[in-house]
Order: structure tokens, then C-alpha cells, then sequence
């Protein structure tokens, strides 16, 4: 009899799990059927808002679109909207006026600098659509990518978003640093300007080297090895000149931290920098950001509890492609206090909103982030970052651009404030650069990184 309760009772327990896992993956087939519906394919909310000064997302066109003559990749990329005029220009005087749909660190920029720091709002614009394996891998992670290791890792499908439809802060985190939809492969020589409170101008120049293997066009994998390799090469300043940082980022910062070597031109040596990244000083930068600021956020969360704020409308810069110009030059940006507001757009578009706060126990030199990430992309475009006062701190923003070689977004010129010095860094010009960012010309394999790569350059 008491073989015979067992046994009932085992098969009842089975009947429930089944009848929870039959539940889960109806739900998962409900999600996956809501991209390309209601969602894009990646998880943005395809409708626009009430009043329409957000677009419904149309997708119109993927890669180069028809009217743009554009030579290829490592040429300056070519603006879709040339001769657009702002709608507005948002000043100090009437700030007030638009900050609902604005950060905390663009309301301090105007206090900052009344009378020179503007924000030129122009329409905004939804036209471009991801390359169609990014969709798919994205849909194959519903129902299927799950955080592990309390919050260090990720089983999920490489090649695409690993939850378009995040429920807690560190799925969006996952999104925003692991799984952004960035290059293949990636070279360029970039300036690194910091502008000092008098205008004047210290100068940084990097070649940067990147391969993430995953997001070759095409490829649709699962988390296992490695998810990027870089290579940083100094240039400036002179004193500085030949070092070179070197490394290969994983899937699981638990059982497979970040590795990185560092190759001193002075001592000729390939040195292992254990621990490389969180606050740490970014090389070519001069100290101005930290390792784990570069696009806002890259490397492990683990030292901050991250939570969702929301959903919000924002003016953020989008659809970057004037600030890349090779008509620009660097004099007429690089005014005191912040970038001249003539060569910034822009628009308005929803993100969502993640805030990390610094866990006991745990040292950064900001002990609070809040990043606004675009919905369209999950790519953090702005970011205020406090003290361990929970004062603000340093206010950030990321001029991306729709890359047509690659069919999604491209990094370009970082703006990093610093509002108690009255400095910024302008990270990653290539205006007075005879070529722009070679994007997937797939030209790298991991021996082109790590310390054998750094000690070739060396010699």
C-alpha cells in the first residue's frame, strides 16, 4: 500500500510540474509571438506615443538606405537626414519647459553653463531594422536565456538580445553591456580629447582592436567560451606611447573572469593585470574615466544591485552622424565646459531606465549609476553617475549611429563630465582621422589578442 501511495503521489507531482511547464511554455510562445507583432524583434515597443513626436517604428531600411552614396566601411559614415533643421533648442531659459524628458545630469549642464550649453531637438526617427539573424537568436532566447550564478552569467543564444522583454535589473544590465548588438569585428584610430575648464586641450590617441565572435552576420551560438577579445594600443601622449592593453572577456564572470596583460614600453615586458576594469583607469584617457565606463557600462556588475526604474520619454542623442564628420574639425567642437552644441542632435525616443547602487561591502568610485538605455537597441545612451555622497557626479552620453556595413548600431564620440571640475572628455573622435571605424571586415582571429599579440607590437 505504501509502494502504491508513492507512486500515485509521484505521478501527481509529475502531472503538476508538467502542467507548470506546459504553463511556462505557453507564455514563452505567447512572448515569442509578440515580436514582430505588437514588439520589434528585438523588444521595443513597435507603436509611438500619444501626442506622436515618437514615431511608430518602421524599419523601412536595412543597411544602406536608397538615397545615401556610401563607399563602405572605414570611410566616415553618411547622415540620412542631411538638412534637417531642429524643431527646437532647448537653453537654459526655458529648461523648465521640457524636463520631464530630461536627465539630472542635462538639467545640471544647463545650471553649469546657462548661456552656452544647448540641446537641439530635431524629429526623431525610427527608419532602421536589425539584420535578420539578430532576430532570430533573439526569438530563440525566449523562454530560454536565464540568469545563473547570481547574477554573473548567462545561458542564452549569442548573436542577439538575450531578453527582450526583461524582468529584473540585471537582465537588463545583461542586455545593456554582454548582449548589446555591436561589430564583429572592429578597428580605428581615435582622439581622445580632455578639455580643461580654460579650454585648453590634452591630447590622447588610441588604436583600438575589437572581435566578438559571436555577432559574426549570421551566426546564432550559445554562451560558451569566449564572448570578446581587445586590444588598445596608445599613441598619445608621448609619454605613454606604446603601451598596450590587451585582453578577452567571458560569458560567466564567476567561473571565467575578464583576463587582461598590459605591455610597458619601458621595461619591455608583458605583465598580467589582475582585476582589470571596475574603477580602474581607462589607458589614453588620462584618469578622466574608469574602465567599466567606456559605452557607459562593460565588464561584471557584481559589485552594485541593479533594479529597474521604469520606462521613460527622454531627448538623448540619436542618429549620430553629423558629430562623425570629416568637415568638422576639432577646434570648432571642443569649446569649454561641453561640446558646441551645433554638431549634437537630439531626438526624442523611449528608454528604459536601470539604476545600480554599490552593495555593502563593495568599492567603486561611484556609488550609484543610473543609465537610460534605448529601447530600439538596448544600447545605454546616457548616463549620471553619484558619489558615495550620493552627490552627482559625472553626467555621460553615447553618440551612436545606424552602421549600414553591419546593420546595427555603431559607438561613436563619447561625452564624459566631469561637474565638479568644469571637464569633459570627448572619447573616440574621428573627425581629423583619415578613415573612420572599420566595422566587420572580419579580418581579426584570437591570436590577433592576448599577451603574444601585445609582445609582438612591442618589438
Amino acid at each position: 500500500m505504501r509502494v502504491g501511495k508513492n507512486i500515485a503521489a509521484c505521478v501527481a507531482v509529475t502531472a503538476v510540474l508538467q502542467g507548470l511547464s506546459g504553463l511556462a511554455m505557453a507564455d514563452a510562445t505567447q512572448d515569442a509571438a509578440r515580436l514582430g507583432q505588437d514588439l520589434t524583434c528585438v523588444g521595443a515597443e513597435k507603436a509611438g506615443n500619444a501626442d506622436g513626436s515618437i514615431p511608430p517604428f518602421s524599419g523601412k531600411w536595412q543597411g544602406v538606405p536608397p538615397h545615401v552614396d556610401f563607399k563602405g566601411t572605414g570611410y566616415h559614415p553618411v547622415d540620412p537626414y542631411a538638412g534637417e533643421e531642429p524643431l527646437f533648442i532647448i537653453t537654459a531659459q526655458n529648461m523648465n519647459e521640457h524636463a520631464d524628458y530630461l536627465t539630472d545630469g542635462m538639467k545640471a549642464l544647463f545650471k553649469l553653463y546657462p548661456q552656452t550649453f544647448q540641446m537641439p531637438i530635431y524629429p526623431s526617427h525610427r527608419d532602421f531594422r536589425l539584420r535578420d539573424s539578430i532576430c532570430e537568436a533573439t526569438r530563440a532566447n525566449v523562454g530560454y536565456a536565464k540568469i545563473v550564478d547570481d547574477g554573473k552569467g548567462v545561458v542564452a543564444k549569442t548573436g542577439g538580445t538575450a531578453f527582450p522583454m526583461p524582468t529584473t535589473g540585471i537582465e537588463l544590465l545583461k542586455n545593456a553591456s554582454l548582449f548589446t548588438l555591436r561589430s564583429w569585428t572592429e578597428e580605428y584610430v581615435s582622439d581622445n580629447a580632455y578639455v580643461l575648464k580654460d579650454g585648453k586641450v590634452n591630447w590622447g590617441r588610441v588604436k583600438s582592436r575589437n572581435l566578438a565572435p559571436h555577432l559574426k552576420p549570421g551566426y546564432v551560438g550559445d554562451t560558451v567560451g569566449n564572448s570578446a577579445y581587445y586590444l588598445n594600443e596608445t599613441l598619445l601622449p608621448q609619454r605613454d606611447k606604446g603601451e598596450v592593453n590587451t585582453g578577452t572577456e567571458f560569458w560567466n564572470d564567476k567561473t571565467d573572469p575578464r583576463q587582461s596583460w598590459r605591455y610597458d614600453p619601458g621595461t619591455r615586458r608583458v605583465r598580467q593585470s589582475p582585476g582589470y576594469g571596475f574603477d580602474m583607469a581607462f589607458p589614453g584617457t588620462g584618469g578622466t574615466i574608469t574602465v567599466d565606463e567606456v559605452r557607459l557600462f562593460n565588464g561584471s556588475g557584481e559589485r552594485y544591485d541593479w533594479t529597474i526604474v521604469g520606462k521613460q520619454e527622454l531627448y538623448i542623442p540619436y542618429n549620430a552622424y553629423g558629430i562623425h564628420s570629416p568637415e568638422l574639425k576639432y577646434e570648432d567642437m571642443l569649446t569649454p565646459g561641453h561640446i558646441n552644441p551645433k554638431v549634437m542632435r537630439y531626438e526624442k525616443h523611449r528608454v528604459w531606465v536601470l539604476e545600480g547602487t554599490l552593495k555593502e561591502g563593495n568599492r567603486h568610485l561611484y556609488g550609484k549609476r543610473r543609465m537610460y538605455i534605448d529601447e530600439d537597441t538596448w544600447f545605454p545612451i546616457v548616463g549620471d553617475n553619484y558619489d558615495n555622497r550620493g552627490e552627482l557626479w559625472r553626467t555621460s552620453m553615447i553618440n551612436y549611429y545606424y552602421a549600414y556595413e553591419m546593420q546595427s548600431p555603431q559607438a561613436g564620440v563619447g561625452l564624459y563630465h566631469d561637474l565638479n571640475a568644469g571637464t569633459y572628455l570627448a572619447f573616440n573622435l574621428i573627425n581629423e582621422q583619415e578613415k573612420g571605424y572599420i566595422l566587420n571586415e572580419g579580418k581579426f582571429t584570437p591570436r590577433d589578442f592576448g599577451p603574444e599579440a601585445a609582445r609582438r607590437l612591442g618589438r
